[in-house]
């Protein structure tokens, strides 16, 4: 009896384990087609420009494609546009961060103390976010235009009279900087602010209090009580705005299309140039993943370096 009890139980569990096995495909299931469109959409595309790195890519069917191994990698280092595209690269973010960051909290820090319409004025700020930046891109160049009819031109000259005379605005490298850098910083303080008034909106009021009964003004309880409090956040915002500034591209390439004479290049733009206009796939793909490095390692260097000085 013992015997054939023993085995009925055996028998059972192994039956109830099988069916809890059937229940947990369930989530598999689930997951199943986003991870078949990761693997069509990023996971192939990614492995597939890393080979076209590798050659001298022929895009013609039929055509054979020959190995080159590193050089499209060693030919970036010789290369003077490179260099300067990634200067430019590096100029484009550490200038549009800055101001992201300092005009975004500043927005935060006012829309903060509002009392009235605060909902309303988180929309405005917000709004240049959610806009295409296409759109904005033209906008932009419509109103940096280069003849005497640009909004910018007849307000700095003609309404102000803050310039003595026409300026080239598109067509000169540095004023042309002027206004891609504007959009940069313009476009993205909406997006720094609402995340730094989560921030803010989390700081336990009773803080304030305290600072203030000890005599504390404005200035020490930003520096004291606001800033140490947020800094995970700024740590987070500044990472972010990093990955964002380095991937810039929409507004470069359609206000001034790289130049003049490639002057305005970044790396993105002379990428995409280098493989859709010139049609060297292979090198476009290679700083492609330059690109991808240098993010990571940016990055990866900023957080190492920073985590140790987050307070909680």
């Amino acid at each position: 009896m013992n015997i054939a009890r023993n085995i009925t139980e055996v028998f059972t569990r192994a039956r109830g384990n099988r069916r809890r096995k059937r229940i947990n495909l369930t989530p598999y299931l689930f997951l199943l087609p986003g991870v078949l469109l990761f693997l069509a959409w990023t996971a192939y595309p990614l492995l597939k420009a890393f080979q076209i790195s590798l050659y001298d890519w022929n895009p013609i069917p039929g055509q054979v494609s020959a190995f080159i191994g590193s050089a499209n990698y060693t030919r970036a280092f010789s290369d003077p546009v490179f260099w300067m595209a990634l200067r430019n690269t590096v100029m484009y973010a550490v200038v549009t961060v800055i101001g992201q960051m300092f005009l975004g909290l500043t927005v935060a820090l006012m829309v903060d103390q509002v009392v009235f319409a605060r909902t309303a004025f988180r929309t405005i700020y917000y709004l240049p976010v959610i806009t295409s930046w296409v759109v904005i891109s033209i906008l932009f160049k419509y109103l940096f235009n280069s003849n005497p009819s640009g909004l910018v031109h007849y307000l700095m000259v003609d309404v102000l009279h803050l310039l003595p005379d026409y300026v080239p605005w598109l067509s000169n490298a540095g004023t042309s900087w002027v206004a891609i850098l504007s959009l940069g910083i313009w476009k993205g303080i909406g997006w720094s602010m609402i995340i730094f008034l989560a921030a803010l909106q989390s700081i336990p009021v009773v803080f304030y209090e305290v600072a203030a009964i000890d005599g504390a003004n404005k200035w020490d309880r930003l520096w004291r009580i606001t800033l140490p409090l947020i800094r995970p956040t700024l740590i987070f915002v500044l990472v972010m705005l990093i990955i964002g500034g380095f991937q810039a591209f929409i507004s470069i390439y359609l206000i001034t299309g790289g130049g003049p004479l490639q002057r305005t290049e970044v790396l993105l733009s002379y990428m995409y140039n280098q493989g859709f206009k010139y049609m060297e796939f292979g090198y476009g793909a290679a700083l492609s993943y330059m690109l991808a490095a240098l993010i990571f390692g940016v990055n990866f260097i900023q957080i190492r370096f920073l985590q140790e000085r987050i307070e909680y």
